[in-house]
């Protein structure tokens, strides 16, 4: 109904009633092109009919009771008390059928107009029901734009403990929308202002680093805001960008009167690794993310001078992730000083075009060992284990170096390892 008011129409319908779903499943079944039974255990039947996806829902309730992280439901008649059991008012509206005649009890169509989000019930039951509405209301902020009323935002900040009640799995898929919303920055601050984010992220907290008079460095809270905003809503980059200076608050040193935060992204990519995996999300995404934060700095050296074998070795650790590793290393650069901004971004560019210029002439994505591990393993009587992965890393390496083109080469250098390993071909 929400998404109707707005004029964004789609082609996923969802519909409520007092039938129990297996009367649903009886009626809808000669008539659906498929049936997916997975929410069914919250009263939810699933369909599709030509284009459109359906979904019916028993007139039910949602409550956490303390006795596990996920919430038991129960089935009503009322659909004026089945809305009030809604997460908030904009969500409480619904259209009778055929009679298409709007119920809204709770005023929803005024506040989605006004874009304030306010509960059906007191905020306290709202979120002591289901503390992760909690999460939801700052997600609607990031993904529509809205504003909480004074009183949700309050009962926030005093419920904010409720979430432990909530699993990981439910607490990341509300951050990820929050994150990867067209408001991420305004939502981040009220998961700080509200303290929420001490309860999934206490490092963020953090990063509003301490001014003082004598010691002048940027607010890095505020800068990495600016960062998030800056990358396109990816969840791998805006994760990156929210977390790419975390470790700025354990390195931070003063040096001879300045301000240092050294090896902070070794430390950071330490932290995210430790909370990602806390928030269940996908290997992959931990891998992808933390890559990026250890290797955000690297390019800051560049201007020393980094030889071509250096070059290969930033190709290479970046991997695919060398375009995204581009976009943060980009929107890092929040300088308003418009000669730092040049000199900052003119790195980057120097190294792309040699990059290109490497790639074009050795084809640097495609060098491999002149051999490969079975023929390692065969040649050395070993099998698979760390010693085959520590073997190829060096002929790798011995390559990229130039010191090795040919498989003779590389079983003569195979040969002088295996001896200082003492292992006998």
């Amino acid at each position: 109904m929400r998404d109707a008011l707005l004029g964004e129409f789609h082609e996923d319908m969802d519909f409520a009633t007092d039938a129990k779903p297996d009367e649903i499943i009886a009626i809808v079944k000669p008539w659906a092109d498929n049936l997916w039974l997975v929410g069914i255990r919250f009263g939810t039947v699933g369909l599709s009919k030509g284009h459109l996806k359906i979904e019916i829902t028993t007139l039910r309730s949602e409550v956490y009771t303390g006795k596990t992280r996920h919430p038991e439901v129960t089935f009503n008649t009322d659909i004026y008390y089945d809305l009030s059991r809604r997460d908030f008012t904009i969500n409480a509206m619904a259209v009778e059928l055929p009679q298409e005649r709007l119920i809204d009890p709770f005023n929803g169509q005024a506040d989605l107009i006004r874009r304030v989000l306010r509960t059906p019930v007191s905020p306290e039951q709202s979120f002591t029901d289901d503390p992760l509405r909690m999460m939801r209301a700052i997600r609607f902020v990031s993904a529509m734009g809205m504003h909480l009323s004074p009183e949700v935002e309050e009962a926030i900040s005093v419920y904010r403990g409720e979430l432990a009640r909530v699993s990981a799995e439910r607490i990341r898929d509300e951050f990820s929308k929050i994150l990867t919303g067209r408001e991420p920055a305004k939502a981040i601050r009220l998961l700080l202002n509200t303290g929420l984010s001490e309860d999934f992220i206490p490092e963020l907290s953090k990063l509003k680093i301490t001014q003082d008079p004598e010691h002048h460095h940027k607010d890095v809270l505020e800068h990495t805001l600016t960062v998030v905003e800056r990358v396109e809503p990816d969840l791998v980059l805006r994760l990156a960008a929210l977390f790419h200076d975390i470790g700025k608050p354990e390195t931070k040193e003063i040096i001879e009167g300045k301000v240092a935060f050294y090896n902070h992204d070794a430390v950071g990519a330490s932290i995210t690794r430790r909370r990602l995996r806390a928030l269940k999300y996908p290997k992959i995404i931990v891998v992808e993310v933390t890559n990026l934060i250890y290797l955000h700095m690297r390019v800051y050296t560049y201007r020393m001078g980094w030889t071509d074998k250096a070059v290969r070795r930033y190709i290479r650790d970046a991997g695919e992730l060398r375009g995204k590793l581009d976009t943060l290393i980009r929107a890092d650069c929040t300088t308003k000083n418009p000669r730092k901004m040049r000199q900052a971004l003119s790195v980057l560019d120097e190294l792309e075009e040699r990059i290109i210029r490497l790639e074009e002439a050795e084809e640097t994505a495609k060098i491999r060992p002149p051999i490969d591990g079975n023929e390692v393993m065969q040649y050395l009587g070993l099998g698979p284990g760390p010693l085959i992965g520590e073997a190829l890393h060096l002929l790798l390496d011995a390559k990229l170096d130039g010191e090795i083109s040919t498989k003779e080469e590389a079983y003569t250098l195979l040969d002088k390892w295996a001896e200082e390993k003492g292992i006998k071909p």
